[in-house]
């Protein structure tokens, strides 16, 4: 079931709306990195611990990973407008509490480890609520762009966020570089409280009486059926799990490659910082003026090989070609916008609306809980074969997975195959049966 078999009547000027809201998000977005950058600069300056580093990334992990599942079932449950609105601002009254904690002199690493854990919870609310709306809002034709977009965006803040937030750092107070993110919040919450964002049909069906309410137990169990019942998506969810499993321990070694392997320092490691996100943002305007393949899956699979060759070369060449190696970063953040753009296209443009907010926190909680699994199992070996020997597995498997998905029917038609699988595979109750009509542009 998709947006073409609609009921609902949406908006014929979708553009101007939509980047109301995701101009909002996107000032959230840079106010949220800031405060990252100042917390985890405060835990360095003040502990130099890396337990305590990698205490607090588990502590931002946490929520993703065992409420996720939960938080989907509820953002389809509940009006996505609001969930974004009292998610953004349960995050701007967690800072706020933590600049009261600075201002009176009581900080310390639990009081902060406890905003985390509020930040990541709140977020595990927001990001699947917007991903959710974005399909209601955008034309399924443009969810490509959109999603390059968003590339892009993420990758212009990773390249301005550490700078700005070093630069903010040195010239105020730390309370003072967390007030930015109250601010950009307050914006994304009045661009959301301006906007009228389309309800998916569940929500509708329930709200004018036409479909029964269902409990939170029935719509959780639903979602999970959804996802199994349609061989493609399931996967598909596989195959993101896996690459996740591969790539987070590439991404931690990236200091110790530098260092050890290319006898590198810190001016390398920004360098190599800095290229990935000119990638990122050159792969995301790309993608944003092109669109990929009209087989999207096809385009994600291109990434994948991408990212795979991209993990090889900066693995395999020698010490001495450190910055011929660059070019496998720029390669793995360039084709990581071709391999995540069309994927979450795929998902908002295929998966019924109705359970979009149940599958997309599904995914990714099950993509997010591999990055401790793997992470526990890449240090014992990048210990016992060395540092390159991970790059070497990840790179290799990356390609090879990519390959297989190729001859995987379910995987290659999962744009067209979801209607009859959904059909045969749910009762009637278990999906909504009126669809948001498709917005015009």
């Amino acid at each position: 079931m998709n947006q073409e078999t609609s009921g609902i009547q949406m908006p014929d000027r979708w553009a101007p709306k939509f980047f109301t809201v995701w101009i909002g998000q996107a000032f959230s977005l840079v106010g949220s990195s800031l405060v990252q950058f100042a917390l985890v600069w405060w835990l360095t300056r003040e502990t130099g611990s890396a337990t305590v580093l990698a205490t607090a990334t588990l502590i931002a992990l946490l929520p993703q990973i065992f409420l996720g599942p939960f938080a989907g079932t509820l953002i389809d449950r509940w009006n996505r407008k609001t969930v974004m609105i009292v998610a953004d601002s349960v995050i701007a009254i967690a800072t706020l509490v933590l600049i009261y904690i600075f201002i009176i002199g009581r900080q310390n690493i639990w009081a902060i480890f406890t905003i985390l854990l509020i930040r990541s919870a709140g977020s595990t609310f927001q990001y699947p609520a917007m991903e959710a709306s974005t399909s209601l809002m955008v034309p399924k034709k443009h969810l490509a762009r959109i999603a390059g977009l968003n590339q892009t965006l993420g990758g212009v803040i990773n390249i301005i966020s550490p700078p700005l937030g070093a630069l903010m750092i040195t010239i105020f107070p730390t309370q003072a570089v967390l007030s930015v993110d109250v601010i950009t919040a307050a914006i994304a919450i009045t661009t959301l409280i301006l906007i009228s964002i389309p309800q998916s049909a569940q929500i509708m069906a329930q709200s004018n009486g036409t479909m029964e309410k269902t409990s939170f137990k029935q719509d959780m169990r639903a979602g999970f059926q959804y996802l199994v019942a349609w061989p493609g998506l399931l996967a598909v969810a596989i195959l993101a799990m896996l690459i996740n499993f591969l790539l987070t321990p590439a991404s931690s070694l990236l200091p110790l490659m530098v260092t050890k392997e290319y006898a590198g320092g810190a001016p390398q490691l920004g360098l190599l910082d800095s290229i990935f996100g000119v990638g990122v943002i050159i792969g995301g305007l790309v993608l944003s003026a092109w669109g990929g393949f009209k087989k999207r899956i096809l385009t994600c699979m291109l990434g994948i090989v991408g990212i795979g060759l991209g993990i090889l070369i900066f693995g395999v060449l020698p010490a001495r070609f450190f910055y011929p190696a660059l070019t496998g970063i720029f390669l793995l953040g360039f084709m990581q916008v071709f391999a995540n753009g069309p994927l979450n296209a795929i998902l908002q443009g295929t998966v019924d609306p109705s359970m979009q907010g149940r599958v997309l926190s599904l995914i990714g909680a099950g993509a997010t809980a591999m990055s401790p699994i793997s992470l526990l199992i890449a240090g014992p070996v990048a210990d016992t074969f060395g540092i390159r020997t991970w790059y070497l597995i990840g790179g290799i498997a990356c390609i090879l997975a990519a390959l297989v998905a190729l001859f995987i029917p379910a995987v290659m038609t999962i744009e067209s195959n979801h209607q009859k699988t959904i059909i045969e595979g749910l009762t009637p109750g278990d999906i909504s049966l009126v669809q948001p009509q498709e917005p015009k542009s």
